[in-house]
C-alpha cells in the first residue's frame, strides 16, 4: 500500500520554533518529524512513499533523497504554487491505483497501521479517519458517526455543534480509495489553472471528504493511541516532553498497555440511584481533574457501567448515549478524555413494566462478573495485570478481581480491594504519585 505524506506547510504558527526549515524538519529527540513517521511506517511494512513538498522542499528532499538510506522508497510531488491541501492529490491520480494511507508530515503519532487499515477494508467504504479523543474537543473539528461508525457529520472548530456530543476528534490520518479523487467535481487538469481570475485549488476536507457524510461510505476508526499536532511552539514543547517519557511509542497498540476502568455513577458522577434523566447527570466534584491525572499517567481511561435501566425499559439505547455525550462533553470542557466506554444492558431479573425481553437473562458482562473488561483487553490490548478498577461498590472490586485487575473503593466497606480512598481524584492523586515513582 502506498503512503502519500502532505509536506508542503509553511508552518507560519510555530516559525518562532524554527522559520528557516519546513516545518515537519523540527526535530524531536534529535530526528526531524518527518523521519520519527517514515520509521514507524517502515516498521510495519509501509515503504512506499510518496511527500508532496513546496515551502523549502529542498531541506526534506536533500535530507531523505530516494529514501533509500532510511529502508524505504521515497518520490516527490513538488507544488510549484498552492493547489490546496488535495491539489497534489489529483496529480497524483494515476499513480494512486488502490487504496492508499494519507498523513499529515507535521503530526506526531506512533499508530498500529495495520490494525487501522484491516479496519478500513472490513468496513469496506472508500475512506476511513483516524479519529481520537484529546483534551480540547471544543476547540478541535468533532465528527458524528451512527452505531456502525459510519461519518453522519462533521464540524469543524467553528460549527455549532450539539449541546452534548462524543469526545470523537479527526486525527489527520486517513485511508482513502482512489474512486474519492474523481468525485470532487475537478480534474487534475483544471488544478492550478485560472478561473474566473482565481487560481483553481482542491480542499480536502470540504470537496472530497465532507461530502461523504450520510452516505455510509466513510467511517470512523476510534484509538486511544498518539496523535498530536506540533504546530505551536506549546504543543510542539508538549509532544518533546511525551517522546522523552515513552509516551508516543507506548501507546501503540500493538504494545500491551495499561488501563484505569471507573464506575460511572458514584464514581464519576453524582449517585442518583438509577439515572433515568439526562439533566440529573453532574460530575463528582473533582472527577474531570482525576480523569485528567489518568490521562496524563499515559493510562487508557475507560468507564465500564451497569446499565440495567436499559433491560427495564427505562432508558432507550439513544437516550444512553447523549448521557454519555454529556459526561465526554463535560470532561472534555475541562480538559479531560475517556478512551473508552463499556456498558452492560442486561438485567437478569424479569417483571419489569415496560422491560425489554431479550435483554432480560444473566449475561457475562454485567458487574460483578468480568466480562466487559475482558471485552476491553481484547480490543485494546491491555494488560488487566497492571491495571485498575475503580467504583464505589462491591460489584466494581468484584469485577475488578475477576479480570486480575488492581481494585479501589471510593467509599466504606472491605471487599479485598487494594486501596481505599474517599473520592475519584484522591485516588487519582495517589495513581498518579505511584506511577511518577517508578
Amino acid at each position: 500500500m502506498k503512503t502519500v505524506i502532505m509536506a508542503g506547510g509553511k508552518g507560519t504558527r510555530i516559525s518562532s520554533v524554527a522559520s528557516d526549515i519546513p516545518k515537519p524538519m523540527i526535530r524531536i529527540q534529535g530526528k526531524p518529524v518527518l523521519e520519527h513517521e517514515i520509521e514507524c511506517l517502515r516498521e510495519q511494512g509501509f515503504t512506499d512513499i510518496i511527500i508532496t513538498v513546496s515551502h523549502l522542499a529542498e531541506h526534506i528532499m536533500n535530507y531523505f533523497g530516494d529514501g533509500s538510506g532510511f529502508g524505504v522508497n521515497i518520490s516527490y510531488y513538488i507544488e510549484e504554487q498552492p493547489l490546496g491541501n488535495a491539489g497534489a492529490l489529483l496529480k497524483l491520480r494515476s499513480e494512486l491505483t488502490e487504496d492508499f494511507l494519507l498523513l499529515n508530515a507535521d503530526a506526531v503519532f506512533d499508530i498500529d497501521f495495520n490494525r487501522f487499515v484491516a479496519y478500513h477494508r472490513e468496513k469496506g467504504g472508500l475512506v476511513t479517519l483516524f479519529t481520537h479523543p484529546n483534551s480540547h474537543p471544543y476547540d478541535s473539528g468533532v465528527l458524528i458517526a451512527d452505531d456502525n461508525g459510519a461519518v453522519e457529520r462533521w464540524l469543524t472548530k467553528e460549527d455549532v455543534r450539539p449541546q452534548w456530543y462524543r469526545n470523537r476528534v479527526n486525527a489527520g490520518l486517513h485511508v482513502l480509495s482512489p474512486k474519492v479523487l474523481d468525485m470532487c467535481g475537478i480534474s487534475a487538469d483544471e488544478v492550478g489553472c485560472e478561473r474566473d481570475g482565481k487560481t483553481v485549488k482542491a480542499d480536502l476536507d470540504r470537496q472530497i471528504l465532507k461530502p461523504l457524510c450520510g452516505s455510509g461510505k466513510m467511517f470512523c476508526y476510534d484509538s486511544p493511541e498518539y496523535v498530536k499536532d506540533m504546530g505551536t511552539p506549546d504543543r510542539y514543547e508538549a509532544v518533546c516532553a511525551d517522546f522523552a517519557a515513552g509516551r508516543v511509542t507506548a501507546r501503540n497498540l500493538k504494545h500491551r498497555q495499561r488501563a484505569v476502568f471507573l464506575d460511572r455513577d458514584g464514581t464519576i458522577n453524582k449517585y442518583v440511584g438509577f439515572l433515568r434523566d439526562i439533566d440529573d447527570f453532574e460530575l463528582e466534584e473533582g472527577a474531570a481533574q482525576a480523569v485528567k491525572l489518568i490521562n496524563g499517567s499515559g493510562s487508557l481511561a475507560i468507564v465500564a457501567t451497569n446499565q440495567p435501566v436499559i433491560a427495564r425499559g427505562e432508558v432507550t439505547f439513544g437516550e444512553l448515549s447523549e448521557i454519555h455525550n454529556k459526561m465526554e462533553t463535560l470532561l472534555g470542557r475541562e480538559g479531560a478524555y475517556l478512551d473508552g466506554i463499556y456498558f452492560c444492558p442486561h438485567h437478569p431479573h424479569k417483571g419489569y413494566e415496560g422491560e425489554i425481553p431479550e435483554l432480560k437473562f444473566d449475561c457475562d458482562c454485567r458487574k460483578p462478573k468480568a466480562g466487559m473488561l475482558l471485552k476491553a483487553a481484547e480490543e485494546l490490548n491491555i494488560d488487566l495485570s497492571r491495571s485498575w478498577m475503580v467504583g464505589d461498590g462491591e460489584n466494581d472490586i468484584l469485577a475488578g478481581k475477576a479480570a486480575g485487575c488492581r481494585t479501589a473503593l471510593i467509599g466504606e466497606g472491605d471487599f479485598g480491594q487494594d486501596m481505599t480512598v474517599d473520592s475519584l481524584l484522591a485516588f487519582a492523586e495517589r495513581f498518579a504519585e505511584e506511577e511518577g515513582e517508578k
